[in-house]
């Protein structure tokens, strides 16, 4: 779980603390507060002025609210700064703009906040400040000179890359200064998913390519044959050390001062010192006196895991790539082959259970995504450290050098989007430090498999074979090997945790997408498995990050038609989210209104709710030819809504059939919603005798409008439970519609009670079966009539 930040806190939070007079502080920072502080706070007065200077660069918030962000502001103002997330990364795209996100470490000003306890504890957090959202800096004095170089180093970078693709200018200043702020959620997703994250967290690799330019490979440095730049300038061994030790000051300054970037940068202090010294050195020393200094200079890097993965990395690569790598040549493994693999693979295997502890899954794509992409690390880093230093003074040669630097870099793009594509690139694994010694008794297990699979090549083939079944999943045979999904299955309620993604069939390789969960990987393993490539539409009830989080994964690979949405662009981050990924794919987005009915081959529906402030639009066919009626207006989320012709309705309960609609003319038409689960789309779905109701997460208020406006609402065959089962539930609602079957889409062990123990006995009242994704995992519908049947996917058989 991300760590809360100061913006984490409800709008009127603020309001919650004492008032009192004001305080003023000179730099203040977390230590200065006594240990009980954030035990005091709630009873203590909160702070209306004062003056500060941040230690620390800001970074985005990943706020829920829809207003403008309040800024994290680390250390000095003592927030936290939670890693971006697939949920959290609207958030941060919005907030890329604000004045705060500009500040640079030094800089002292005046601000007025309120003080509040950290929600969570046990780091070096004492208290929170939060900023109002409409409170600009008031800087009293600019940064230090040095504070001032590295940050116009920066924004330089950031200029030269402007006029790359989407992909090399999001990713070439993560490669070259850590600088994360323009990669895409959907790119970071990608990242994580084949563990090539430390390529975006500056480290010791960084440092090393800066300093090889200098004294050439390390082994030759204090040789007559060294190489690199200092011999050609003849320069002696401790000029040459001095000048590495202001690369390295630099080094920090400019990719700033996190774990990874302080350890590599106390071992190469360490390495140069040995140099200016004439004394061989030893790294493995190095590194564990870089460790012993940092944390004794820092001891709250002993909860850093960054800090700590950093360490493992870099003794994995001293200690066991080295064997591994002679193990390999003797077996007739090329030399350089034979160290890239050694590097990646001990790198993965010490690492692993590390990164379980916080992701609950292993990659299993990691080492050859790893090995493809240092392919192109060297030439993106070196080319991007040029136009780094260039483009203060040469912007023109910069953004050519830049534009070199953008090859290379995509490649590495390409190579984490089609790793994060297969959808067996990860493994799900047990969490917590449980999950990590489990992961490491199975390394240590495999080991002596891995010695024997090298002697004997033909059993290393069928082992890879075998492993590239597994990342591939080729849905055929999954579906022999498994029993899922039920051949004929007519609706999915996917398996997304806490959240909702359901998926109908419209044919062949096609199905219409209601809504994409919180996580782009679930919604897209579960679009794999049913075999999905074409979306005619994907509709989006509403915007909360449990329902729009996971687009990126819908929309990765498939052809799309069409997004629809809701009216209401509440949450606005998350509404500015699907917009965003909308115009990155050429998508077109729709806004749904009651009345609307459309079809995807043998699949009708019509939109039930909310209700429109104009005439609905006009019925079309999504996927197909437009309709003989007029075709519906479209607007893109968030503009001005665009007048539409009146519905021309079409009933939903047959290819050709044409009763009158459900719902009946009125004079007063209920008033849009204003809240976002109140605004959710709710569709009413027919396929060849099979109903469906789906209703996204409408409140009681919502459901009891729906059945004024809707009498002729009949019983349907499947409900999907608004709001993961939650117990506001209108009774009436539940005993109109009078579902067979009951399926609600939940995580397990979530923190919201959900479902609702009292709303699951008033659906088997009524006489329906109830199934739940954290129970039964996914479940397909099958059948219609007396032949209704669910399968699951934990017991498919």
């Amino acid at each position: 779980m991300p760590r809360a930040s100061a913006a984490d806190l409800p709008q009127d939070a603020a309001a919650e603390l004492p008032r009192a007079a004001a305080a003023e502080a000179h730099r203040p920072s977390a230590a200065d507060l006594p240990q009980d502080a954030a035990a005091e706070l709630p009873r203590a007065s909160s702070v209306e002025f004062l003056r500060v200077s941040p230690a620390e660069f800001p970074r985005a918030s990943s706020a829920e609210f829809p207003q403008p962000a309040a800024p994290e502001l680390p250390q000095a103002l003592a927030t936290n700064s939670p890693a971006p997330t697939p949920e959290s990364a609207p958030a941060a795209q919005l907030a890329v703009d604000s004045p705060w996100l500009s500040l640079l470490p030094s800089t002292r000003l005046h601000l007025r906040a309120a003080l509040a306890p950290p929600l969570a504890g046990g780091d070096r957090i004492a208290a929170v400040l939060r900023v109002p959202g409409d409170q600009r800096p008031h800087i009293i004095e600019g940064p230090t000179a040095l504070q001032r170089t590295a940050g116009e180093l920066r924004a330089g970078l950031r200029a030269a890359t402007d006029h790359l693709s989407a992909d090399a200018r999001a990713l070439l200043p993560g490669l070259v200064v850590g600088d994360t702020t323009r990669v895409p959620p959907d790119l970071q997703e990608a990242f994580r998913a084949t563990d090539l994250t430390h390529l975006l967290a500056v480290s010791g690799s960084n440092l090393t390519i800066v300093l090889v330019l200098l004294i050439g490979p390390p082994a030759l440095a204090m040789r007559a044959e060294r190489r690199g730049l200092a011999p050609r300038l003849g320069l002696s061994l401790r000029t040459t050390a001095v000048l590495g030790g202001a690369l390295t000051l630099a080094f920090v300054l400019v990719c700033r001062p996190d774990p990874s970037v302080l350890r590599a940068a106390a071992c190469g202090a360490i390495a140069l010192l040995a140099i200016a010294t004439g004394r061989r050195r030893s790294l493995i020393p190095a590194l564990a006196a870089a460790a012993l200094l940092l944390l004794l200079f820092d001891p709250w890097l002993a909860h850093s895991y960054g800090f700590l993965l950093s360490v493992l990395a870099t003794g994995a690569l001293l200690v066991i790539a080295p064997k591994w790598s002679a193990a390999l040549q003797s077996r007739r493994v090329p030399p350089r082959i034979a160290e890239a693999l050694a590097a990646a693979a001990s790198a993965q295997a010490v690492c692993a259970p590390v990164v379980v502890v916080l992701s609950s899954r292993v990659s299993l794509v990691a080492v050859p995504c790893n090995l493809l992409a240092e392919l192109a690390v060297a030439p993106a880093t070196v080319l991007g450290f040029a136009t780094l230093a260039l483009a203060p003074f040469a912007m023109p040669v910069a953004k050519a050098l830049a534009w070199c630097a953008g090859w290379p870099t995509e490649w590495v793009a390409a190579v984490a989007r089609t790793g994060a594509s297969f959808p067996g690139s990860q493994l799900d694994w047990p969490d917590g430090w449980g999950g990590g010694l489990l992961l490491a008794a199975v390394a240590l297990a495999l080991l002596p498999l891995a010695r024997r699979l090298l002697r004997h090549p033909l059993a290393l083939i069928v082992c890879v074979l075998l492993l590239m079944l597994a990342v591939l999943r080729p849905a055929p045979l999954t579906r022999v090997l498994t029993g899922w999904p039920p051949p004929g299955w007519r609706y999915v309620l996917c398996d997304v945790g806490q959240g909702d993604a359901s998926v109908l069939s419209t044919g062949p390789g096609t199905a219409v997408v209601v809504d994409a969960g919180p996580d782009p990987r679930l919604v897209d393993r579960c679009l794999h498995t049913l075999g999905v490539t074409r979306v005619p539409l994907v509709l989006l009830t509403h915007f909360h990050a449990d329902h729009v989080g996971g687009l990126a994964g819908v929309l990765r690979g498939r052809s799309v038609g069409a997004i629809q949405t809701t009216g209401l662009q509440e949450p606005y981050e998350q509404a500015l989210f699907v917009r965003a990924q909308a115009q990155a794919h050429g998508i077109p987005v729709l806004t749904a209104a009651a009345g609307e009915s459309r079809r995807a081959g043998p699949v009708h529906w019509q939109v039930l709710w909310p209700p429109a402030a104009q005439p609905p639009a006009a019925r079309r066919s999504v996927g197909g030819p437009p309709a003989a009626e007029p075709s519906a207006a479209r607007r893109p989320v968030g503009g001005p809504p665009a007048a539409q012709p009146s519905a021309a309705r079409r009933h939903i309960g047959g290819p050709s059939a044409a009763p009158p609609p459900i719902g009946r003319p009125s004079v007063a038409r209920p008033a849009p919603p204003t809240e976002p689960n109140d605004a959710s789309v709710t569709l009413l779905v027919r396929a060849a005798g099979l109903t469906l109701l789906l209703p996204g997460d409408l409140e009681p208020p919502s459901q009891q409008a729906l059945l004024r406006s809707a009498p002729g609402l009949p019983p349907v065959d499947v409900l999907k439970v608004a709001h993961h089962g939650s117990p506001y539930q209108d009774p009436e609602f539940l005993r109109r519609v009078r579902p067979r079957l009951a399926l609600i889409g939940v995580g397990a062990d979530n923190g919201y009670g959900h479902p609702s123990p009292r709303v699951v006995a008033a659906l088997r009242a009524g006489g329906a079966t109830v199934l739940r994704t954290d129970l039964d995992g996914a479940v397909a519908v099958t059948g219609e009539g007396g032949d209704l049947r669910a399968v699951t996917s934990r017991d498919p058989l």
